[in-house]
């Protein structure tokens, strides 16, 4: 509805309608679901603006500029080794914060201009910057993407989050990520 009247709003009214009418969400429990995604969307818009603060400080001190042209002098214009590097930084940098959403400001900061020193293409960029996020956020013990299904896998009690979400979720997940992520930034 939203591509055929070109109103945001209108659209996201079909989309609740639909889910309504099609029992996705019974219309008694509409206020509650609608609650909690409200809060979700509001502690997401509040991380990233704390990680775009953030990053603004990091630009204004002007740390960047010699960051940037130390890494490439240090990662000497080879672009495997560049890529490999950063995929690995943004992986430590997102399990650390436990959400891509307060990652990506953060490492855009360095790695726009990182990726240009070392002469990837914008697209690589691109793919550099998402594939940083989403490592961290498969792996970290913190992240909405290992502690949903923890909790529903442990209706039990038996699931360990550790040992039976993060690791193999890191193990399947993020190993594969760094060889395509780092394949696609090499091809882009």
């Amino acid at each position: 509805m939203q591509i055929l009247s070109g109103s945001m709003p209108l659209g996201g009214l079909m989309g609740i309608l639909i889910l309504l009418v099609t029992r996705v969400i019974k219309v008694k429990d509409a206020d509650e679901t609608m609650a909690q995604g409200i809060k979700l969307m509001g502690f997401i818009a509040f991380v990233m603006l704390v990680a775009a603060g953030f990053a603004e400080v990091i630009k204004a001190t002007k740390a960047v500029d010699s960051l940037v042209i130390s890494s490439a002098n240090i990662i000497g214009g080879n672009k495997l080794i560049g890529a490999v590097i950063m995929l690995l930084i943004g992986l430590g940098i997102t399990m650390g914060i436990g959400t891509s959403f307060g990652t990506i400001p953060v490492i855009a900061t360095i790695y726009v201009p990182l990726g240009m020193a070392l002469g990837f293409s914008p697209a690589a960029i691109a793919c550099l910057l998402g594939t940083a996020g989403a490592l961290g956020d498969a792996g970290s013990p913190a992240s909405d993407s290992t502690l949903g299904p923890t909790a529903g896998l442990n209706a039990d009690g038996q699931h360990d989050h550790i040992w039976d979400t993060c690791i193999p979720t890191f193990l399947h997940y993020n190993i594969p990520l760094i060889i395509f992520g780092t394949i696609a930034a090499m091809l882009l």
